[in-house]
């Protein structure tokens, strides 16, 4: 496929996501910063850990993807949302969501472990493992420490609808070795 069809066809796509878009009378679309003890805490079965940012209260929830008590090795972790602004109602994430932005990649790399990359940021790996008593979690570095993923807050400042100006990314989880939580924002 040469350059103009792959950049015609991925315009055409952008037009058919934004014309999809709430209008911002829409309370999911209010410019507003929320404090990050304002937003609600997901608590769904399998969960593995979420992603919230403003400019709304909606969340992402990556969770377990078992079938029948399985793990689905081909996409062991879902993603989707909880529109807390629309009645907590639950979503698929859409392509373009998938894609860029929330999706999460994954590669084996054993019996039970996987390498997994949020799309919009492929440069910070997580891992999803079995701990000693055979429950997943997903680790990941918070302080050069190896965490168990719970949470991850990006605060947005303006920017464009495909370049947000992201300020910071806030990393929360629990010590792997000592219990102890962890917090740490950076800038990306």
């Amino acid at each position: 496929m040469n350059l103009k069809v792959t950049i015609s066809l991925f315009l055409v796509a952008v037009g058919l996501f934004i014309t999809h878009l709430p209008l911002q009378a829409n309370p999911t679309r209010v410019k507003k910063h929320f404090a990050n003890d304002e937003f609600p805490e997901p608590k769904v079965d399998n969960q593995l850990f979420y992603l919230q940012r403003d400019p709304n209260i909606n969340t992402i929830v990556y969770s377990l993807n078992v079938k029948d008590n399985l793990l689905d090795e081909q996409t062991p972790v879902h993603a989707f949302w909880i529109k807390y602004a629309e009645g907590s109602k639950v979503e698929e994430l859409n392509y373009i969501q998938r894609k860029f932005a929330f999706g999460i990649s994954s590669t084996k790399t054993a019996k039970d472990g996987y390498d997994l990359h949020i799309a919009a940021y492929k440069k910070y790996t997580l891992h999803l493992q079995k701990d000693a008593i055979g429950a997943y979690h997903i680790y990941g570095n918070i302080n050069n420490r190896l965490a168990i993923m719970q949470r991850v807050f990006i605060r947005i400042n303006g920017g464009l609808l495909f370049f947000p100006n992201v300020v910071y990314i806030e990393l929360k989880g629990i010590d792997a070795a000592t219990g102890q939580p962890l917090v740490q924002r950076f800038k990306p």
